[in-house]
């Protein structure tokens, strides 16, 4: 009997996170609140998940020590 991995499920339960994390993270540039703060954590989030996410994390951060 095979047992189904749990890596699918896990992969799109931090996306639909992520992704929400994200999501708030971007309408609080327009709302009051700290977007500065909720984008790089809905990144976090992904990059724990998506090699993309994980790239463009680590090019914010780059830029931001380079300013």
């Amino acid at each position: 009997m095979d047992v189904p991995s749990i890596r699918p499920a896990k992969r799109l339960i931090v996306a639909v996170i992520g992704f929400t994390v994200l999501a708030i993270g971007t309408a609080i540039i327009v709302l009051p609140g700290p977007s500065i703060i909720v984008i790089p954590l809905g990144l976090s989030i992904l990059a724990t998940e998506f090699v993309w996410a994980k790239r463009f994390l680590k090019k914010m951060k780059s830029r931001l020590k380079n300013k």
